[in-house]
Order: C-alpha cells, then structure tokens, then sequence
C-alpha cells in the first residue's frame, strides 16, 4: 500500500446554522491519500484496489471513532481520484471490502453506508454522505461532511474519506414519517 499521506479531521458543532444551540455532535473523517497503481490505462481486474481500502479501514477508523465524544451512530465514506484514473478506481477503493472495518469500528452497522466518489483535480472538495449505521430511514440522521485536501489528489492518486457521527443533525426535524419518495 503507497500511502502518501493521512490525516484526521475532526469538527464539532454546538450550534445550528441560526446559531441556536444544541447538544454538540462530534464528527471525525479519517483521510488518506494513495497512489492509484491503475492511473492512466484501464484494467479489468481492480481487486488490488479492494484489499488497500480493507487495510485502510483497518488502519484508520479505529481511531477516528476514538476521536469522537460519543457512541457512533452515523458512517459514511467517499473517494476523490486523480484526473489520470477514473470513477471505477473509486468505487473499488469504496467497495467491497471497506465496509468490514468501518461497522467493526462503529460496533454494527446493518444499514448501507453512503457513499459518493468523483473524479477531480487537487483540491476539489467531495460531499461524503452520512447514514445512521443501523436504521437506513433515520431521516434525522442523512447528513453531509464536505471534505477537501489542499494537495490532492494528484494525477495518479486517490483520496479515501471514512467519515463517522456520534449525532444527527442539529435540530432535525424531518422525521421518519411516512416513506413516499
């Protein structure tokens, strides 16, 4: 695994965007950035992309459940590659094989993490996508962490986001009333 580097973001909210208080609610992303070994030609068989998700996983979300103030409720996770790969070197750094670690971190998980992932010069911010971990239609819960990297990714590499919540929104207020959409 070519990690070039990692980091660890941490924000914490204690105020809606009117700045009316509320409990706080820690979010934490763990990033790293990778080399992509398949920039600039195509290959069928992206399976090594698979295990260094896995063992990216298994390295960072550990520590950014750690981070938080609470219990985690919420996941989610996303991919930036390189403008020399393309959208499927994402989504082979998203699945399958990042998900075992990421609900191990968070002790479940039975819901589907959200994901998203783009293709994008160095410094274009992603949306990451939030979700409780076990309830799918906590609406309460479907939130968004936009995350950048000043210097990456560069051509041939691949930013890797797992983020994780000990909360929903500030005052949600949507409910899980009746699913109609």
């Amino acid at each position: 695994m070519d990690v070039r580097k990692t980091m660890i973001i941490k924000e914490t909210i204690e105020a809606d965007g009117f700045g009316k208080a509320c409990d706080p609610i820690t979010r934490v992303v763990a990033v790293a950035v990778i080399q992509n070994p398949f920039a600039g030609r195509f290959v069928d068989d992206l399976s090594p992309l698979f295990d260094v998700s896995g063992q990216l996983g298994e390295r960072l979300m550990g520590d950014a459940v750690d981070m938080l103030a609470g219990s985690p409720v919420s996941y989610g996770k996303a991919a930036i590659v390189g403008v020399d790969g393309e959208m499927e070197h994402g989504g082979a750094v998203l699945h399958p094989k990042l998900g075992k670690p990421m609900r191990a971190a968070v002790g479940g998980g039975k819901a589907l993490i959200p994901s998203n992932a783009k293709v994008a010069a160095a410094g274009v911010p992603i949306d990451l996508p939030l979700g409780h971990k076990d309830e799918a239609w906590s609406f309460d819960h479907f939130d968004t962490m936009t995350v950048m990297v000043a210097d990456a990714p560069r051509p041939d590499e691949i930013v890797v986001c797992m983020a994780v919540s000990d909360g929903p929104r500030p005052h949600p207020r949507v409910g899980s009333g009746p699913i109609t959409d």
